[in-house]
């Protein structure tokens, strides 16, 4: 199953920031969310999962408003590739999927999270 979702996640210290995109776009959460996970801090998260926001607001807004590191730009036009082949039908056949999940791996290459 493919779920288009978009997050940002920050430090604690960067939650205003993201309580302003949240407030600027009109859409999606911010919460905490706790990490369970050694070595990983714990961090908020700003969330949009409707694909009406995704392809109404975030993807113009970040295609006007650049992401400030490379890493994190190259990871969201990897999303938008994505996006436009879950908006094509491509997750609804096997092939599709898998060209999802090997575009999904090249995303956040540092973390190797997507």
């Amino acid at each position: 199953m493919v779920q288009l979702c978009f997050f940002i996640k920050v430090k604690e210290k960067d939650k205003e920031m993201l309580k302003k995109v949240c407030n600027t776009l009109g859409c999606g959460a911010v919460y905490f969310q706790h990490e369970k996970r050694i070595n990983h801090a714990q961090c908020y998260r700003y969330t949009v999962n409707t694909h009406r926001d995704i392809f109404g607001k975030i993807i113009p807004f970040f295609q006007k408003y650049r992401l400030n590191s490379n890493s994190k730009q190259r990871s969201f036009r990897m999303f938008c590739e994505i996006a436009e082949l879950v908006r094509n039908g491509a997750h609804h056949t096997k092939e599709g999927i898998e060209q999802i999940q090997q575009m999904k791996k090249k995303m956040n290459p540092r973390t190797g999270l997507a």
